[in-house]
């Protein structure tokens, strides 16, 4: 059996693009459609480049059961990845998706979420704070802006003498590095309930 991922992306798509290549070769899990928000993402382009297809979704068609549900469908989507998807997921989607949409943050929470948290926003309140570690954290999508059920979190250590830079850089390895074996972990316990 396999489980068909959407990757909602907003951004450059480094996180979709590795997302794309660990399960390239899996008979388990297979990305099936990277959607974005905005036209100029490069990760449709990453996407694109590795075969999957993809979709562009402006603000009107996300919160339009009308527009998504049976773009979904089409493409046999049983799970949804954010990574670096700025707008909310709305809540008929998290309905329709339980515990299947999940997120990552770049960041430790619930230190250094909610609105406007994302990005460099994250990484420079992570130096302004003073903190002494940063991490990455991949929970469960509710209708709290980074409020869902945590998965997994890894931290590394920060110097003073880190610039945001640094802490953005060190953060970044840990997406690289852990992020699609917590998404396998998880859609693997999902395939094992049914």
């Amino acid at each position: 059996m396999i489980t068909k991922i959407a990757i909602f992306v907003s951004g450059s798509g480094s996180n979709c693009e590795n997302l794309i290549r660990y399960f390239m070769d899996s008979d388990k899990v297979q990305v099936s459609l990277v959607v974005s928000n905005r036209s100029d993402a490069f990760a449709l382009t990453r996407a694109e480049r590795l075969g999957v297809p993809t979709k562009v979704v402006g603000k009107a068609g996300l919160v339009n059961p009308d527009v998504m549900c049976p773009l979904l469908a089409e493409y046999g989507i049983d799970f949804i990845v954010l990574a670096g998807f700025l707008p909310m997921v709305p809540d008929y989607l998290i309905e329709l998706y339980p515990r299947r949409i999940v997120n990552i943050h770049p960041a430790l929470l619930p230190k250094h979420g909610g609105k406007g948290m994302w990005g460099h926003h994250v990484h420079e309140a992570v130096k302004a704070a003073g903190d002494t570690e940063t991490g990455i954290t991949v929970h469960f999508v509710s209708s709290v802006c980074d409020g869902g059920e945590i998965i997994a979190q890894h931290a590394v250590a920060l110097n003073p003498d880190d610039s945001v830079d640094d802490i953005a850089a060190k953060e970044h390895e840990l997406e690289m590095r852990y992020f699609p074996e917590i998404v396998e972990r998880v859609v693997l316990d999902l395939q094992n309930k049914k």
